[in-house]
């Protein structure tokens, strides 16, 4: 197990990798995120940047257990570790590990999620520790970036409390859903975390579509973004159920935690006595968000249960190993 390639089949690390920043947030005055209205203050983002911070400190303590020169006498002639002047923080042979990084080795002893550790070996843990690990400086830039364009966007409107909720729970819901359909390698990345924020961006505008302007730009350039990021997540060597397990997550915490007051709410103290609104949100933002939580408390619960009984998803879903990877004559999906 200490020998695995990243590039090969059955043994390789899938990356939760791929996805694309949305636009960097405009003045409230142009943009089709920001609703038509300045009463509610923003928060300073704190929460985003020292994620970003942990998760490329975490990377730096993986590269370092990695040690590649110690282990150089294991490749083989004529493979050496990458940027060998990093000493011990040099990476792996790009035979083993393409994007920059540590080999399978290191990742799986640091926490990567791993179906047979999980389900035979009582390992739920995995379903946590995996969201902050990187297969490599690629994979770490690419979930970095477009945390900072998404996140700090998100914590400034709702503040680090929900958004802090809905990045860790779609990351493990992310980490569910892929552990539930992948046995045959292992899996890390925040890509189910971030795609469970951009689920939380898409359920935000529905539930408070009657304050938003442009509300058809906002909504169509949203899923264009996911529409974009899923279908990346078809290549090989990328993690897509965990990026479907994460956006599910985040689309229906996001009916849940991210409400708006209704805008004549807002403005109640400027409203005469008998003018003002009784009700805070509208009945259908209280019945979306019923329904959303009835749906994330029985969606845990059977994946979870399915996941601690040894289930493989796949053997009950044929067509569902194609959302992870679409098979075509120029490559392989041996990992699903």
């Amino acid at each position: 197990m200490g020998n695995r390639d990243l590039e090969r089949g059955g043994g390789g690390t899938k990356s939760r990798n791929g996805t694309y920043p949305p636009p960097p947030p405009q003045p409230a005055t142009s943009s089709a995120y920001y609703v038509d209205n300045n009463s509610e203050s923003q928060w300073t983002s704190w929460l985003v940047p020292m994620i970003v911070v942990a998760n490329v400190a975490m990377f730096i303590v993986i590269m370092f257990v990695n040690n590649c020169p110690n282990n150089i006498n294991n490749f083989g002639r004529g493979r050496q570790c990458v940027a060998r002047f990093l000493g011990r923080l040099s990476f792996q042979p790009l035979q083993d590990n393409p994007l920059f990084g540590p080999s399978s080795f290191t990742l799986e002893k640091l926490g990567a999620l791993e179906w047979d550790k999980v389900v035979h070996e009582h390992q739920g843990w995995r379903l946590f520790t995996c969201i902050w690990l990187h297969a490599g400086v690629v994979h770490l830039l690419a979930n970095m970036l477009s945390l900072v364009f998404i996140g700090i966007r998100l914590e400034q409107q709702f503040g680090f409390v929900r958004v802090g909720i809905i990045y860790l729970l779609s990351g493990i819901g992310g980490s569910v859903l892929s552990c539930l359909f992948i046995q045959s390698s292992i899996s890390v990345g925040a890509s189910g975390a971030l795609f469970g924020l951009l689920g939380a961006m898409l359920s935000e505008l529905l539930t408070n579509w009657t304050i938003y302007t442009n509300k058809a730009a906002a909504l169509f350039t949203l899923i264009i973004i996911i529409a974009i990021n899923l279908a990346v997540g078809l290549l090989p060597h990328v993690d897509n159920y965990a990026h479907i397990g994460g956006f599910m997550s985040g689309f229906l915490l996001g009916f849940v935690l991210l409400l708006r007051p209704q805008f004549g709410w807002l403005e109640r103290r400027h409203l005469p006595a008998e003018a003002r609104l009784k009700s805070k949100f509208k009945v259908y933002q209280y019945v979306l968000m019923l329904i959303a939580s009835i749906l994330l408390i029985v969606g845990f619960t059977v994946g979870l249960v399915m996941l601690f009984r040894g289930v493989k998803a796949n053997e009950h879903c044929s067509w569902c190993r194609y959302l992870s990877c679409l098979r075509t004559s120029r490559w392989r999906c041996d990992n699903n």
